[in-house]
């Protein structure tokens, strides 16, 4: 009798000890899933200054016309890539493919702004400037919450990769999540040389 007491107990233990780690692990995904959707809060705002920006530039480089268009595209595609990571951040392929869009948008920027600097009517134009400033502004704000993104999806996937987390994880079919990386180049990482 008192051997089926000692049973049970170990059983009830290790059943809340499973619940309590299987909780952990819905919580520290819930936290990344959270921390991505204040990403997609200002990739949103970011996607909608855009056109605002290149409507702006529109009078000024009429002749740029496949720039400004490379740069709608470019956030079109974006916008799209981010639709399908934003209901579902565990998905890696989407995940991927958001980053790779984001990617060729910040290049698409940049390109944009280098030909605007040969502009120094659209430089001084108010709207211009103030829009700049807000797109520099919420660049910014993505990177910090990238930040936080990438703390939380480390805290998640340790979770799940640890014992005695990795047993509840595999049991329920947890996958880790994918951290979000820097779209340099190598070449692009490397240090600059000054020569004087």
């Amino acid at each position: 009798m008192t051997a089926v007491l000692v049973l049970l107990a170990i059983i009830a233990v290790l059943v809340f000890w499973g619940v309590g780690v299987y909780n952990r692990i819905i919580a520290l995904r819930n936290y990344f899933e959270n921390a991505f959707s204040q990403i997609d809060v200002q990739l949103k705002r970011r996607y909608d200054l855009i056109p605002n920006l290149v409507e702006t530039a529109k009078a000024y480089m009429a002749h740029e016309r496949e720039t400004l268009e490379a740069v709608i595209s470019a956030r079109n595609h974006a916008v799209d890539a981010n639709k399908k990571v934003a209901g579902h951040p565990v998905d890696a392929t989407a995940f991927k493919q958001m980053v790779a869009a984001d990617g060729v948008l910040d290049a698409s920027l940049g390109k944009f702004f280098a030909l605007s600097e040969a502009y120094p009517d659209l430089q001084a134009n108010q709207t211009m400037m103030q829009l700049s400033e807000e797109l520099s502004s919420t660049e910014n704000r993505i990177a910090f919450a990238r930040q936080g993104y990438n703390d939380s999806v480390m805290s998640y996937n340790v979770a799940i990769q640890q014992f005695p987390g990795s047993v509840i994880a595999n049991s329920f079919g947890f996958k880790a999540a994918e951290l979000l990386e820097s779209t340099e180049t190598p070449e692009e990482r490397k240090a600059i040389k000054v020569a004087f």
